[in-house]
């Protein structure tokens, strides 16, 4: 039994070792073949290359961008004229170019390809126009941003953020900051969908605009509206000067401030595009303290206002300074030490901003506060739009500021009872001098007379 398994083991053995050895000849066999194959196709090539190059043509390689000429075109496939090398082929989609002006191709048509294999399944020279034109595309947009060339572009989508556009084939993207004024969307309240139903208004339409920032490597395409219309504002702005009035209509009106468009003199039309915009500040709508413009100024207002700043294109307007400062006479109303009705504007951690008047509002500090009033809070003893007393601790006109502290009635029988101790002293110093009189001689009197 023992010899009967050994005699089977040799047979596996000799079994598998001629599988083997027919395996190993028959992978010689077939890599012998490959390689024979490939030595062909190489010896082909280098007879090809050779003769081309013997008549001073030279053979691409793949991934060079060569020229040539539309022959045919069929429903997925152009063939190229390329010359003495032969024949290219485009297939499908590699025949659009991105580039607007190439996407309609005909017979005769110049086009530059890149060449993706040198003998494809057809026996053709493989080629990729769309490939070559990538390139070729984020050339021409560097090559415009560095010219600050204008150029027209179809607004394709909008989101809350700007709008989408494609260029040369590459999207784009147009940010609602990069809008012209003329477009920008004025929402009184913020609100991000009505920002986006104002900017879908804008798409299939075609606008002005510049490349202000390009990156191929991250496909990153940045346009601008606003650059686009910086010339030609700038030279309506070059007629302007500080100290002008202009009349305009409010277009906007936001939490800083209020946006006016006006059409500036000299202008030959009085339509939207020939319109300049400027920003009147918050600080600038009036003289008196304001939380929210929209209080004092709405969309669609007329307004007239005075020109206070030309930044490049930006121009800053100012509707308090067409009218008398009322701090220039406010010596004439109100003095240090004397005390006023005023009523609280609004309170904060600092103090208390109080109008005496409809112009006029003053400090109530909280440190002054605390002085007068050691261990209470400031909201114990007052509250917003109540009247109270308040004396007059500092007046500055040039800077619009006033020192005030509450007087409550406590402060102010204090202040009575001095005033009636003051007056008392005075009265008593008049009748000790009076009696003074009385006493004296009158020979000393007629002396003092004479």
């Amino acid at each position: 039994m023992a010899k009967t398994d050994d005699l089977l083991d040799k047979i596996v053995k000799q079994v598998k070792a001629d599988s083997d050895k027919k395996d190993a000849d028959k992978k010689e066999i077939i890599e012998t073949k490959e390689t024979e194959e490939l030595e062909t196709i190489v010896e082909d090539v280098t007879d090809m290359e050779f003769l081309l190059e013997g008549d001073g043509v030279i053979v691409p390689k793949v991934g060079d961008v060569i020229e040539g000429k539309v022959i045919d075109i069929s429903a997925s496939i152009v063939l190229v004229d390329i010359g003495p090398i032969g024949t290219g082929m485009v297939i499908g989609r590699e025949s659009k170019s991105g580039l607007a002006e190439d996407d309609k191709l005909k017979a005769g048509s110049e086009i530059t390809a890149t060449v993706v294999d040198l003998d494809n399944d057809e026996g053709y020279i493989e080629l990729s126009i769309r490939e070559a034109s990538y390139e070729r595309a984020w050339d021409d947009l560097r090559a415009k941003k560095e010219g600050e060339e204008t150029i027209l572009v179809k607004m394709l989508d909008a989101n809350k953020g700007g709008l989408m556009v494609e260029v040369n084939g590459v999207t784009g993207f147009l940010p609602v900051s990069q809008l012209s004024s003329k477009n920008y969307p004025r929402v009184e309240d913020g609100d991000k969908n009505k920002i986006l139903e104002l900017l879908k208004r804008l798409i299939k339409k075609e606008l002005p605009v510049r490349i202000i920032d390009i990156n191929q490597e991250d496909e990153k395409l940045i346009v601008s509206e606003k650059a686009a219309h910086s010339d030609m504002e700038r030279q309506a702005i070059a007629g302007l000067h500080v100290g002008d009035t202009i009349n305009g209509e409010v277009s906007g009106v936001v939490d800083f401030g209020a946006f006016v468009k006006f059409t500036p003199a000299g202008a030959e039309s009085d339509d939207e595009d020939s319109k300049l915009e400027g920003l009147i500040h918050i600080s600038e709508l009036a003289w008196q303290l304001i939380d929210n413009p929209r209080e004092v100024i709405k969309v669609n207002d007329r307004t007239e206002a005075k020109i206070i700043g030309i930044d490049d294109t930006r121009i800053s307007l100012s509707i308090k300074a067409l009218k008398e400062d009322p701090w220039t006479k406010i010596t004439e109303k109100y003095q240090v030490g004397e005390i006023y009705t005023g009523k609280v504007d609004k309170i904060n951690h600092f103090g208390a901003f109080v109008y005496l008047d409809s112009d006029i509002h003053g400090l109530a500090h909280i440190s002054e506060f605390q002085e007068m009033y050691p261990g209470k809070k400031l909201d114990d003893k007052i509250a917003q739009k109540e009247e109270y007393q308040w004396k007059v601790l500092s007046i500055e006109s040039k800077e619009h500021r006033m020192g005030l502290v509450l007087m409550d009635e406590k402060k102010m029988k204090e202040k009575d009872i001095k005033a009636d101790e003051k007056e008392d002293k005075k009265d008593k110093k008049d009748e000790d001098v009076k009696k003074k009189e009385e006493k004296k001689p009158d020979t000393v009197k007629e002396v003092e007379k004479k």
